[in-house]
């Protein structure tokens, strides 16, 4: 399904321009010039009418000879710099299209990224975004100048014979009509080659982010056949796509090439009457195969604006997502700062309008300091819990507070830079264990770094590995164990100093040692700092100050371990079914 929004997007030639104001300026050089290099070369046709004519006169041709040959170098040297200054504005435009893209993505909303898949809008901000280097120079400017230049040389050719040019013209414009034929199927073909591609990427980044599942379940053949198959489908429409542009190029060679041979029989005839001199044909037939040039610039940039236009379109889906308010980031807590109260009042929520929901008004009170643990059956919706608090989403109905204080009225970057958050899968980044650990306060110095890594018995590792923290931990932290990557993830968040800290099954990888020393660790944050787990075994929240009950998306009970054994009965089936299990 695509994600472009139901609101109609601006044409791309209007996108194009917010693209290249920054840069219009140089643009504009490079098409100036271009127009000088078109100037120099409409003047060679003249001065060899001039040099034909002091031929048949017995005059001497040494000035012609070097004024032709200093129009050839000029033309050259003015043809690099133009080239050169329109490829750098290109490419600025290219750097500024992903600088913006980029920065977009990274504040979209949650929603919005489950809607999507990576893997497209990686191609959106790589490939799509390339494909504006082209359309920058040989659409925008080709256009401007090839355009410019294609009246002056027809201006030139009118001067020298009318009649050759009213030739010329009567089979350009049949050469037009074909071509008007032919420029939207380049454009619904580009459109389904970058589509194409987003799908092909999607395929690729969901292949590689569960590449040991499909290896372990023997699928690598299954798989080669959907990402072959979405490979193949990107050739399919890039091959029509290429069809039609080289139609269009020869379409626009054709003409040129029937229009020389007409212009020939036809000038032919008149030198053959007197009308006209053998170097005004000569000069006639130079202006043709000039106008070659400015003809296939304007073809040219027609047809690359139509794949332009496609990576416009697609890039401008992507800007159309929903996203956060850019804002900027905001300090954390001080050591000695207060420690969060947070309240949860009839909250409803589900993921989507066509799915279930998952909060059913849900309502508790979580006091400032201490620990609070949620537990229950899988699907309860405790782990929508955290992500309500971050506001990765929004509830449908109901109120949550922080501080007494309704979460919509937070700033987003003062709001999460109270909360100190670990995953359920506890993800880690590619880079440095040093990158990964101060991902969420990078100014946190040696000190406190070494007293979160002993904390959770991380220095033990750190000793063993051979560049210590400065160690690469490998794709999503492929060379850490599952409780490694935890104890990471967790120092990580304590770094932060946070006035709430979210656990979401943080320990459900560690060993029973390591469990207990981080059970511990989180006891004693809990002195200070609000502390919420998300726990499925019983064991590791036992002692917490609270612990609510969630079946079905509702809050059935909140108390202590022992008053719950006592008075929840599904509290007391968890816990009896955990205590046999661990007794066996």
């Amino acid at each position: 399904m695509s994600i472009a929004e139901t609101l109609p997007d601006p044409p791309a030639w209007r996108l194009l321009l917010a693209y290249v104001r920054p840069h219009r300026w140089t643009l504009l050089a490079g098409a100036l010039l271009s127009l000088l290099t078109g100037a120099t070369g409409l003047l060679l046709p003249l001065v060899a009418k001039g040099l034909i004519d002091d031929l048949s006169h017995d005059r001497t041709i040494t000035g012609a000879l070097l004024a032709m040959s200093a129009l050839v170098v000029t033309n050259a040297a003015l043809g690099a710099l133009g080239s050169y200054v329109l490829r750098r504005t290109a490419e600025s435009v290219v750097l500024g299209a992903r600088r913006a893209l980029s920065s977009y993505l990274l504040r979209l909303r949650i929603t919005a990224v489950d809607r999507s898949e990576p893997g497209d809008l990686m191609a959106r901000i790589t490939s799509d975004t390339t494909l504006l280097r082209e359309v920058t120079t040989d659409s925008l400017v080709g256009l401007g100048t090839g355009g410019l230049t294609l009246v002056a040389t027809i201006v030139m050719m009118g001067l020298v014979d009318p009649v050759l040019l009213g030739v010329t013209l009567a089979v350009v414009v049949c050469a037009g009509t074909v071509l008007g034929l032919i420029v939207p199927r380049i454009n619904r073909a580009s459109r389904q080659a970058q589509d194409a591609v987003g799908v092909m990427g999607a395929s690729l980044e969901r292949i590689l982010g569960a590449l040991r599942t499909i290896k372990a379940s023997g699928a690598e053949h299954r798989e080669e056949r959907t990402l072959h198959e979405a490979a193949e489908e990107s050739w399919r429409q890039s091959v029509r796509a290429a069809k039609w542009t080289a139609a269009a190029g020869n379409t626009a060679g054709l003409a040129m090439q029937i229009a020389f041979i007409t212009v020939l029989a036809v000038g032919g005839a008149r030198v053959a009457t007197g009308a006209i001199d053998v170097g005004t044909l000569v000069a006639f037939l130079l202006y043709v195969f000039y106008l070659m040039q400015p003809i296939q610039q304007v073809v040219g940039a027609i047809t690359q604006y139509q794949t332009g236009a496609a990576a416009l379109a697609r890039i401008q889906e992507a800007l159309s997502l929903p996203a956060e308010p850019a804002a900027e980031p905001a300090p954390l807590p001080s050591t000695d700062a207060e420690p969060a109260a947070l309240a949860f009042t009839d909250v409803r929520f589900r993921y989507a309008d066509d799915l279930p929901y998952v909060h059913h008004g849900v309502t508790f009170a979580v006091p400032a300091q201490g620990m609070t643990a949620f537990v229950g059956p899988s699907g309860a919706g405790k782990t929508t819990v955290f992500s309500l608090i971050e506001r990765f989403y929004d509830p449908e109905s109901g109120a949550i507070t922080l501080d007494g204080r309704a979460l919509e009225d937070w700033e987003l970057p003062k709001l999460r830079s109270a909360i100190g958050y670990v995953e359920q899968d506890a993800p880690v980044l590619s880079g440095s264990l040093r990158d990964n650990l101060l991902l969420g306060n990078p100014e946190a110095d040696g000190d406190a770094l070494t007293r979160v890594l002993r904390t959770t018995r991380l220095d033990g590792l750190i000793s063993r590995l051979p560049k210590g923290v400065d160690t690469l931990v490998g794709h999503r932290g492929t060379k850490l164990s599952g409780g490694e990557r935890q104890r990471v993830a967790i120092a990580r968040a304590l770094l932060r100093r946070p006035r709430l800290l979210l656990l979401d099954e943080a320990t459900s990888q560690l060993d029973a040692v390591n469990e207990a020393a981080l059970r511990d660790t989180v006891a004693d944050v809990a002195r200070t700092t609000t502390v919420l787990v998300v726990a499925h075994r019983l064991s590791t929240v036992t002692t917490a100050d609270r612990i609510v009950v969630m079946d079905a998306g509702r809050v059935r009970a909140v108390g202590t371990h022992r008053e719950l054994v006592a008075g929840d009965p599904l509290y007391a089936e968890l816990a009896a079914t955990q205590f046999l299990a661990t007794a066996g």
